[in-house]
């Protein structure tokens, strides 16, 4: 967000100017409707949020959004979570529940096969949705929903790899959040206390803990300007966990990412591998999130920049604009350059082009290219980027060619390399630098 911008505006309001997202009563409070630009978004990451998975060596998965209640149960999220878990169905004698949680599901797809100490650690990824039955009073636009759609990944591992394994959902979280120019505060090492309600020994919890402290220097948190903080009593009663922790533009601070271990779902689901002595021994469980819930990145990606988001994930990345009749022809193929190279332009025609311009402008379209007579003489463009403060011609051979890279890379600015350029008057950036 620029936060030079003394009127920063919320993400539901930049929502509705965008396109993004909807409500209707009909549906209920905390359900948002995904329109069209903002299904691009989130496409868009969870694209991210796939390939991040994958370079990690994540095995992607699908699991059922209803469990048994006796699953829930079983987890200890009923007893513990009753409250903001949707009431169960009755379902041919079964009580059937919208899931509060994914790993209960994928904690049961590592038990469907016996597993050696040399096939871990088992990584497991999955973009599922879970419901939480928040009160109406409390739901706001995506920042507090109902449904949450979470890049969630669940590793099964011996150990000696806690470390390892979550000084690698760490570096991932730190570049996810890199990538989308969401800057991270400080990582919080959230410990567990006295309370009787933490789950496991004394000696289990000062193991993991300080597996974790490893995690965070083997990722140089100081080399990236980040601090660990430590906090005792913020852990989850069933392990320690490692916090990515931000700032909005109000000053509220939130968590973006996790890397949490897991005491309590291997022992209550007896999760095993055969061990190199033969015997049987207990797997550890960790839970990382790279990217994050779908609904809570859109809302702090909007407030970030704005709505002027980067070109990667603007849902219209070029509004063609010609000046008039006799440069339709031109505009239109342009137009199918662009789709033809992946790219997700918008060619408006009708109307006086002050007021196209001004459209696109509160679209916050990622950047407008006019064509008159002299652009189609000369084989250019005028390129408007607004974020940038960028304004001028193009040549039209290089423009499609560095728009697609600008994508291909999810690069912050697009106009960097342009030439000939000038600063658009009243403008100013409205994205990080």
């Amino acid at each position: 967000m620029n936060h030079s911008n003394p009127i920063a505006l919320d993400h539901r309001d930049l929502g509705q100017d965008m396109g993004i997202f909807a409500g209707d009563p009909l549906i209920g409070s905390g359900l948002p409707l995904w329109l069209p630009a903002g299904a691009i978004i989130r496409a868009e990451l969870e694209r991210l949020a796939r390939e991040i998975a994958r370079a990690d060596g994540c095995q992607g998965v699908y699991s059922p959004v209803l469990g048994k209640r006796a699953l829930f149960e079983r987890s200890g999220h009923w007893a513990k979570f009753s409250d903001d878990i949707f009431p169960p169905m009755p379902v041919g004698g079964d009580e059937l529940v919208l899931r509060p949680a994914n790993c209960p599901h994928h904690a049961l797809i590592y038990a469907a096969s016996r597993h050696s100490y040399r096939e871990l650690p088992i990584r497991l990824h999955e973009l599922a949705p879970m419901f939480r039955a928040e009160r109406s009073g409390v739901v706001a636009g995506l920042s507090r929903v109902r449904q949450i759609n979470l890049d969630d990944t669940h590793v099964f591992a011996r150990p000696d790899q806690i470390a390892g394994e979550a000084a690698r959902a760490l570096r991932s979280a730190l570049r996810a959040q890199e990538t989308l120019g969401l800057p991270v505060g400080y990582v919080r090492l959230s410990r567990g206390g006295d309370d009787p309600a933490y789950l496991g020994s004394a000696e289990q919890w000062e193991q993991a803990e300080q597996a974790l402290r490893e995690a965070a220097r083997a990722v140089g948190l100081a080399d990236r300007g980040l601090e660990l903080l430590e906090a005792e009593g913020e852990a989850a009663f069933y392990g320690p966990k490692l916090d990515l922790q931000v700032r909005d533009g109000r000053g509220h601070e939130e968590t973006i990412a996790t890397v949490q271990l897991d005491f309590n779902q291997p022992e209550r689901f007896d999760l095993s591998y055969d061990a190199a002595d033969g015997s049987r021994q207990r797997v550890v469980m960790i839970h990382r999130g790279t990217v994050g819930a779908m609904e809570r990145v859109v809302a702090s990606l909007l407030e970030r920049y704005q709505g002027r988001l980067p070109l990667w994930l603007a849902p219209v990345q070029l509004c063609v604009l010609p000046v008039g009749p006799q440069q339709d022809e031109a505009a239109r193929m342009l137009y199918d350059e662009l789709v033809a190279a992946g790219l997700r332009p918008r060619l408006e025609v009708d109307g006086s082009l002050g007021a196209r311009i001004r459209a696109s402008r509160g679209r916050r379209d990622c950047l407008i290219a006019v064509l008159g007579a002299t652009e189609v003489e000369s084989g250019s463009v005028q390129v408007i980027d607004v974020a940038a403060g960028f304004r001028g011609p193009v040549d039209r051979a290089d423009l499609v060619p560095q728009l697609r890279r600008a994508h291909e890379s999810r690069c912050q600015t697009v106009c960097r390399d342009l030439r000939g350029g000038s600063d658009v008057p009243g403008e100013r950036p409205s994205g990080p630098s």
